[in-house]
């Protein structure tokens, strides 16, 4: 099966289910977002996502072939990406620097390159600066490409680390509360990046409590609870789900919310 897909999937820590027997499935070239309230598991299903947590039971796969039980660069290196609710940012470093440790799990030289600067090292190195300056003009960045990133506002950084995660060439982009404190015109931004990622033929699974850019980017939505599913569906049906309503979303933000992709 192409895309995505968990099967069965549960992650028990002392006892605490977290995540409880999840199946689903993710198609290339959707926006897949996650909601629910705190504690509802969606991090915990991220780091299963991403080899972070090994599950407890079940089944990850990408294209057919299963990834549970793989280390974390096996992931990234099957094609998917991820960017974190906290900042991981390297702030004594340019926002370019930032965006070129992404690369690493392309770097065709080994060791006695890096060290004696061979030919082949520096035309790596010249190209990894030409994508990552690329991938900052993407996100809205170029201003910024020497900038010390603890000299970048906050809204910046959340676009910084986007750029660095797209450095590795995800098939698939988890991207866990990219709007997290950001002003509505900040998150405004990260909403049309999203829009421009997903036509560009990156598949997006997307982690966030800000309902109307949720409502506004996501082709399919899969609302957790207690680590399981509530609902499943277009933005439509999850918004007007009365389990939905009651356990999360509130019903004025439920039926005020647009339903479709922009």
């Amino acid at each position: 099966m192409s895309g995505l897909q968990a099967s069965g999937l549960s992650r028990v820590f002392g006892g605490i289910h977290a995540v409880q027997d999840l199946s689903f499935a993710v198609p290339h070239g959707i926006v897949q977002s996650i909601i629910g309230p705190n504690g509802a598991g969606k991090t915990t299903l991220l780091n299963l996502l991403t080899g972070i947590y090994r599950p407890s039971s079940g089944a990850i796969a990408l294209d057919g072939r299963t990834l549970s039980g793989l280390p974390t660069h096996r992931f990234a290196a099957a094609g998917i990406g991820r960017t974190f609710q906290n900042l991981q940012v390297f702030f004594n470093m340019s926002a370019l620097e930032n965006v070129m440790t992404g690369r690493h799990l392309h770097e065709r030289c080994g060791l006695l390159g890096n060290l004696v600067r061979t030919p082949a090292r520096r035309r790596d190195e010249q190209a990894c600066r030409a994508l990552a300056r690329e991938l900052l003009e993407f996100v809205g960045l170029a201003a910024y490409a020497d900038a010390n990133a603890d000299a970048m506002p906050y809204g910046a950084l959340k676009r910084l680390e986007i750029a660095r995660a797209l450095a590795g060439e995800p098939r698939i982009l988890l991207l866990d509360e990219p709007a997290a404190g950001l002003n509505p015109t900040e998150s405004a931004e990260i909403a049309g990046l999203i829009r421009r990622l997903c036509r560009n033929g990156t598949t997006i699974v997307l982690v966030e409590h800000n309902m109307k850019l949720v409502m506004g980017v996501s082709d399919r939505i899969l609302v957790l609870d207690h680590g399981r599913v509530l609902s499943e569906g277009d933005a439509d049906r999850v918004s007007r789900d009365p389990r939905v309503i009651e356990a999360y979303l509130g019903s004025v933000e439920a039926t005020e919310a647009p339903h479709a992709r922009g």
